[in-house]
C-alpha cells in the first residue's frame, strides 16, 4: 500500500493575501474552512475590519493617508495606501514561493492595492 508523507515542509511556501474588505472576508472564509498548507495575510486601510481578521499576518496600509479609515471606494487612495506601506508588504511576503492575491473589485482598497501587492510578490520572486 502506498503511504503519503504529508510533511508540509517539503512543499512550496504559499501565502494567500486578502486585500480590502472583500479579500479579508475571503481569507476569513478559507481559515474557517480549515485550509491547510498556506499562510494567510490580511491587508486593509480600514483598521476596524483588519482587527476582525483571523489571518496570521495583518498589515494596515496607508496609516498616514487614511488614518485607519477605508479608502472611500476610491482605488487611487487604495493604490497610494499600498505604495505608502510597500516595505511592510514586501517584508511579510519574503520567503514565499507562491502568492495568491484575493480582492473584491469595486471598492477602493482591494481595487487599488491588489495590483501593488502583486508587484511586491513579483519583486521577491514569488
Amino acid at each position: 500500500m502506498l503511504e503519503l508523507d504529508m510533511d508540509f515542509s517539503q512543499f512550496a511556501a504559499i501565502k494567500v493575501v486578502g486585500v480590502g474588505g472583500g479579500g479579508t472576508n475571503a481569507v476569513n472564509r478559507m481559515i474557517a474552512a480549515n485550509l491547510q498548507g498556506v499562510d494567510f495575510v490580511a491587508i486593509n486601510t480600514d483598521l476596524q475590519v483588519l482587527q476582525q481578521s483571523q489571518a496570521l499576518y495583518r498589515i494596515q496600509i496607508g496609516e498616514k493617508l487614511t488614518k485607519g479609515l477605508g479608502a472611500g471606494a476610491n482605488p487611487e487612495i487604495g493604490e497610494k495606501a499600498a505604495q505608502e506601506s510597500r516595505e511592510e508588504i514586501v517584508k511579510v511576503l519574503k520567503g514565499s514561493d507562491m502568492v495568491f492575491v484575493t480582492a473584491g473589485m469595486g471598492g477602493g482598497t482591494g481595487t487599488g492595492a491588489a495590483p501593488v501587492v502583486a508587484e511586491c510578490a513579483r519583486e521577491i520572486g514569488a
